[in-house]
């Protein structure tokens, strides 16, 4: 079987394989650089640009942390991860995926714009409102993360009615990713919510607004379940934790360790301050967190708006934009390591190249 382009709004992406946004630092400048430069779409993740080289971007530092949304996501450090991505890709597609839940959801989208961006991807919260931001940039697709054809539903309608537009394309996610999931608990373990079910009432419903380009996502593995997913109706995947299993990906060797040496049963769903599950690795930090002995909590980079001010870190026990960081910088004590429920599979690091041939060619 071969593969078609994917299109997203006036930006066509030869190979469909969109490599998922995974912050704070998995994937920036060298890992999407190269995955577009392949043909796929890279896509650079907002979060945590404060710590990018070494934290020059960051108008100031408490406790060598960047300080408050403006310090953890620098539009500076933005900016400087997009063009030295650009450096690598050239003019090819090149995307952002910034967080509805983060703090400060419209400027970080309007910075994106005003760097050049392609594409921003949007998750973690159904972004009702997200044309606002991109006003003057008529050229940005705009592609919202859902988990049902009714969040696509929703979305449609109020982007219809208060913005005259539609998405240029959705990514549905199923609860195997990496990270933050869309569904409860319960919900992720419900075959009704298994993304090989789920992709086939969303593609019914984007057919609805026009044949909205649909991208499915987590727990993509191989060939075959790109095959699979676009045998269902989809026209695209998104893959983010075998992404990390490669040279260029941006995270520290240590996190692409933990992967290599996480079994099956490591990979669990967690809380999180943002307030959906959370899925990654269980390491000394989730056996600190159990405990209630995990790191002091206190809020320097108030990075999503749900924590309130972390608050809801207290009650879950860690700082998420400390403990990414953490992991950003190979701290294995105190790092927080996502990865989608395939993780395991991992045994070796790979260029972003042979992953691409494997992922068209077949293994």
């Amino acid at each position: 079987m071969s593969f078609e382009p994917l299109k997203i709004g006036k930006h066509t992406i030869q190979k469909p394989i969109v490599q998922g946004g995974m912050g704070v630092g998995i994937s920036w400048d060298k890992l999407a650089g190269n995955v577009s430069k392949e043909g796929g779409l890279g896509v650079i993740s907002a979060v945590g640009t404060g710590y990018y080289e070494n934290k020059i971007h960051a108008s100031k530092l408490v406790s060598g942390r960047p300080l408050d949304s403006l310090g953890f996501y620098s539009r500076e450090g933005f900016d400087a991860i997009i063009k030295n991505a650009r450096k690598v890709c050239d003019d090819k597609p090149l995307a952002a995926n910034i967080l509805y839940a983060i703090t400060d959801y419209g400027r970080v989208v309007r910075d994106a714009c005003e760097s050049g961006i392609d594409i921003i991807i949007t998750g973690a919260g159904l972004p009702t409102n997200m044309p606002e931001f991109t006003e003057g940039y008529p050229d940005v697709a705009l592609v919202p993360i859902v988990s049902s054809a009714k969040a696509l539903k929703i979305i449609c309608k109020r982007w219809q009615m208060r913005y005259g537009r539609l998405p240029d394309a959705v990514v549905l996610e199923g609860p195997k990713s990496g990270g933050h999931q869309g569904f409860t608990y319960e919900q992720c373990s419900m075959p009704e919510n298994q993304l090989e079910n789920l992709v086939a009432p969303v593609v019914a419903e984007a057919a609805l607004w026009g044949n909205i380009p649909v991208i499915a996502a987590g727990g993509i593995w191989d060939k075959k379940d790109i095959e699979e997913m676009l045998s269902l109706g989809a026209k695209g995947v998104q893959m983010g934790t075998r992404f990390i299993a490669t040279h260029e990906c941006d995270a520290h060797e240590n996190m692409k360790q933990v992967l290599i040496d996480a079994k099956k049963e490591d990979i669990v769903l967690m809380a999180s301050p943002v307030g959906y599950p959370a899925q990654g690795v269980r390491t000394n930090l989730t056996r600190l967190v159990e405990k209630r002995e995990g790191p002091a909590i206190k809020c320097i980079s108030n990075c999503v708006a749900p924590c309130n001010r972390g608050v809801e870190a207290k009650e879950v026990g860690f700082c998420i934009a400390d403990r990414l960081s953490d992991a950003f910088e190979g701290n294995l004590e105190t790092g927080l390591f996502f990865s989608g429920t395939n993780g395991y599979k991992i045994d070796k690091i790979i260029s972003v190249k042979e992953l691409m041939d494997k992922l068209i060619d077949g293994e």
